[in-house]
């Protein structure tokens, strides 16, 4: 069989030769555009989600069917926890397609590359470290949270390519929450850092028309919910996410437009936040001592107009940036430093 994106048109047998016609009906990247060909068997199933039916289909080697068959029911609760945070899938014209691959997977849209082997984790392996990923098929989740960050709203150039990775990556989270619980993500989220290597910044460099570093995946899953954790209002947060798959919808975006529009819907400088992962190296270090009872903290390097107010020890707020500041603190060592905020605690001498 011969499959394509979108939705099969035609099949027929030309000169003892078969053919077959898929038809595409929103706009799609050119990388996306992938055939496969194989020995394939297929079924399927409906969706119903916030726009209407949507068509689940899947295509697999005929010897992986069953396998395929129980793998495969992670799908709608998947769909379930990315309409809920992301708004509609975006492409319902053109259905939602698995197909089997001999490589581990792509977000070609409409016709999504699956080759995990019809198990959990990713190749059987948990990524955060926490025996959470083992609870979920990673290249399921992953590569269909695409849908709505790289084929929906897509990177003008792959200097911007953090925009695909890093929502796409927090997708996995936002999923674990809504199947089984905050707990469960916010553990799953942190367990990722064990993986960023900070050899470089998520934004490539300007005009380079090349990716930034590959840290573009934990490390920027772990900014979106240092950020979310500052916000502090799930409800906007998860405003703020559909309405960028609506502001945005099938269109190319640079970095700047979503930090502006992130700052324009919470009505706060987040970009800031974003520009302290994006630009730079390092995970920030929050460096502290306390004299007198008066703590001193900063982040070295940060800008003086950062926004990344952190909740501390008794209720303590602290608003960080890269000069020395203080507030009075008379409470006991240590400090708790909530770990959803994705800085590195240092006690320094005065």
């Amino acid at each position: 069989m011969g499959i394509g994106n979108g939705k099969l048109i035609s099949s027929k047998i030309i000169d003892d030769k078969k053919e077959w016609v898929w038809q595409v009906e929103n706009p799609i990247n050119l990388y996306n555009i992938a055939p496969v060909i194989g020995n394939f068997v297929g079924f399927s199933d409906t969706y119903n989600g916030l726009n209407g039916k949507l068509s689940l289909q899947y295509f697999v080697l005929k010897q992986n069917l069953e396998k395929a068959k129980m793998q495969f029911t992670q799908v709608p609760g998947m769909l379930d926890a990315m309409e809920h945070w992301f708004g509609p899938y975006p492409f319902y014209k053109d259905s939602y397609k698995l197909v089997e691959t001999p490589f581990l997977g792509m977000e070609h849209q409409s016709n999504i590359a699956y080759g995990n082997g019809f198990k959990n984790g990713y190749l059987g392996q948990d990524l955060s470290e926490t025996g959470i990923g083992n609870l979920f098929d990673f290249i399921i989740i992953h590569e269909s949270g695409h849908e709505w960050f790289g084929n929906n709203i897509t990177a003008k150039n792959p200097e911007h390519m953090w925009i695909h990775e890093a929502f796409t990556t927090y997708s996995e989270t936002l999923y674990v929450e809504q199947c089984f619980g905050k707990e469960y993500a916010d553990d799953y989220v942190i367990g990722q850092r064990a993986r960023v290597v900070n050899d470089g910044p998520m934004l490539g460099k300007s005009g380079s028309n090349e990716e930034g570093s590959g840290d573009m995946y934990f490390k920027g899953a772990n900014m979106i919910h240092s950020i979310r954790t500052v916000l502090d209002d799930d409800k906007l947060f998860r405003k703020i996410l559909q309405g960028m798959n609506a502001e945005f919808w099938h269109s190319t975006v640079t970095t700047q437009q979503i930090l502006d529009y992130w700052d324009k819907q919470s009505n706060k400088p987040v970009s800031s936040i974003f520009s302290l992962y994006l630009n730079s190296n390092d995970v920030p270090t929050l460096e502290y001592y306390s004299k007198d009872e008066i703590l001193n903290y900063r982040i070295p390097g940060a800008s003086d107009s950062l926004y990344y107010p952190m909740k501390i020890s008794n209720g303590i707020v602290i608003e960080p940036t890269g000069s020395w500041k203080q507030i009075k603190f008379s409470g006991k060592y240590p400090l708790f430093f909530n770990s959803k905020y994705y800085v590195i605690p240092k006690e320094v001498t005065n």
